[in-house]
């Protein structure tokens, strides 16, 4: 992943990959000097529409099932912070910091272009506070992904001073006090600020874009302890070779195999006669289709989340040039949950193979190696208690991995009929990613101890001689029993930190 200083935003270049650095490193952020102007510009509609008495949704009348209700000038006036005290009602555990400002990054990106008609001092003051090391404190429960409304009326009050936030120490007070401690100046709301902050769908594009990161990196280690336990089993690498996978050329399939080659690269595994068996378990066979499947629904991911945090998710949208501002559908998540759903559900095979694979390395009938990959001539149990950390780590993603039931909603009195339940779907991904890091960990662990078991530790490729090493590193062989949480954590932590990655594949995407 390339390593930025800082986070510029122009509102049609943000990468899912950008977006995540940023936010887990608190990075600053710039903000393009010709989106500010194109947030002036339309802004100025607001103003006409006002002196014009044009019927605006959430700019000249009221919102939801009183948007035909036409608002007076006194009203108007105070519009803009009613709507964020009057809808800032997010509930539940705190949300992640890192969570937050991945949604402010977005709506700052989507601002930019130019269809929000809120003032360029609203991104401005955002700016500022995200570039102070302040995060506006919330809680994750709110957004049916019919926009974000709760969530982010909640932040947005934060921002004007009225909720709580917390500095880069991770200090948690009153939000006037915390901007002012920063020397930042209050930010004061004029018509069309108050519902920007409000009605967009920057919340859960943001979380899904983390939760998508964060599997990128998990498929890319977990494509590195399958090639180590394809070395560590000694597989039979026929099933990866182009001119097989050639017969059913999914791309997907062609990209995993590419991935596992360049890993297995250098090694003797693809010498004739190292494989031990000629037609190995299916958890061996077909890491080519079960990966091929995953990568496949992660690019998907990446291409949809990348189109929704450049683009703008406001209702009303405004249109500078045509003089227009028009109600519309934009806020609506369905591609989201579509597309992280079919992610949730891809990683399940992926970590079921994982098991296998773990199960036939421990089995000595399949793997030829010492029962539970115990050291020879110890009374040590081996990994054969890990697995049942490794099943419930399976069950718990599985179950993680369910659809997000959808239905009608009943909201605003019936106007408001329909939702998407994206948040719920991206907090699954963040669990079964979470899961996933864990498993993997463990898939590391066993392949690299086969690997030794069978003394082909010299015969390994550059890469996965690398990769042992690492493990080595944190975790050494297991000679004797000990306990393995501590190792398998900090494993799952450097998945998280893509130490296994091996380069261009599915998570070029990203870059």
């Amino acid at each position: 992943m390339h390593e930025v200083q800082a986070l510029r935003l122009d509102g049609s270049s943000l990468t899912v990959a950008a977006l995540s650095q940023a936010a887990l490193q608190s990075l600053p952020v710039e903000l393009d000097p010709a989106g500010l102007q194109a947030m002036a510009r339309s802004h100025a509609l607001v103003g006409r529409m006002i002196r014009d008495k044009v019927p605006v949704y959430g700019v000249t009348t009221g919102l939801g099932a009183r948007a035909t209700e036409v608002l007076s000038a006194w009203a108007l006036a105070e519009f803009s912070l009613q709507t964020l005290r009057g809808r800032a009602h997010a509930i539940g555990p705190e949300e992640a910091p890192e969570v937050v400002r991945a949604g402010l990054i977005v709506r700052l990106n989507t601002m930019l272009k130019g269809h929000s008609a809120a003032r360029p001092e609203v991104a401005q003051h955002i700016a500022a506070c995200l570039n102070a090391g302040l995060t506006p404190v919330a809680g994750q429960i709110g957004s049916i992904g019919a926009a974000d409304l709760v969530l982010n009326a909640t932040v947005g009050l934060a921002l004007v001073g009225e909720g709580r936030m917390r500095d880069a120490r991770g200090r948690a007070g009153p939000s006037a006090d915390m901007i002012q401690a920063q020397g930042i100046d209050p930010l004061t709301l004029a018509p069309r600020d108050g519902l920007a902050l409000a009605n967009h769908a920057g919340a859960v594009s943001g979380m899904a874009a983390l939760a998508v990161s964060k599997a990128v990196c998990a498929f890319e280690a977990a494509q590195t302890a399958a090639a180590l336990s394809m070395e560590g089993f000694r597989a039979n690498t026929g099933p990866l070779a182009p001119s097989v996978l050639m017969v059913k050329p999914y791309p997907g399939q062609l990209q995993a195999a590419e991935g596992l080659r360049r890993r297995l690269a250098g090694g003797a595994l693809f010498e004739p006669g190292q494989a031990r068996r000629l037609q190995d378990p299916l958890s061996f066979r077909n890491i080519a289709q079960i990966h091929g499947t995953t990568g496949m629904a992660l690019a998907r991911a990446v291409e949809c989340l990348e189109v929704e945090i450049n683009s703008s998710s406001d209702n009303p949208v405004a249109f500078a040039d045509s003089g227009g501002m028009t109600s519309c559908g934009a806020y609506f998540t369905a591609e989201i949950t579509s597309v992280i759903e079919t992610l949730n559900r891809a990683l399940v095979p992926l970590a079921m193979a994982q098991l296998a694979r773990v199960a036939k390395l421990l089995n000595p009938e399949f793997s030829g190696l010492p029962n539970f990959l115990a050291m020879p001539d110890s009374a040590s149990n081996g990994f054969a208690p890990v697995m049942k950390a490794a099943e419930a780590l399976v069950a718990e993603l599985a179950h993680a991995a369910q659809p997000v039931p959808i239905w009608p909603s009943l909201n605003a009195n019936g106007v408001e009929d329909c939702l998407t339940g994206s948040p719920a779907a991206a907090k699954a991904l963040l669990r079964i990613t979470a899961h996933l890091q864990r498993l993997t960990a463990i898939e590391l662990l066993a392949a690299c101890q086969a690997v030794e078991l069978r003394g082909d530790a010299g015969s390994l490729g550059c890469f996965l001689s690398d990769a042992c090493a690492h493990i080595r590193k944190i975790s050494p062989a297991l000679t004797e029993d000990r306990p393995l949480g501590e190792d398998i954590e900090q494993l799952a932590e450097a998945v998280a930190q893509n130490r296994f990655a091996a380069g261009p594949g599915p998570a070029d995407a990203t870059s």
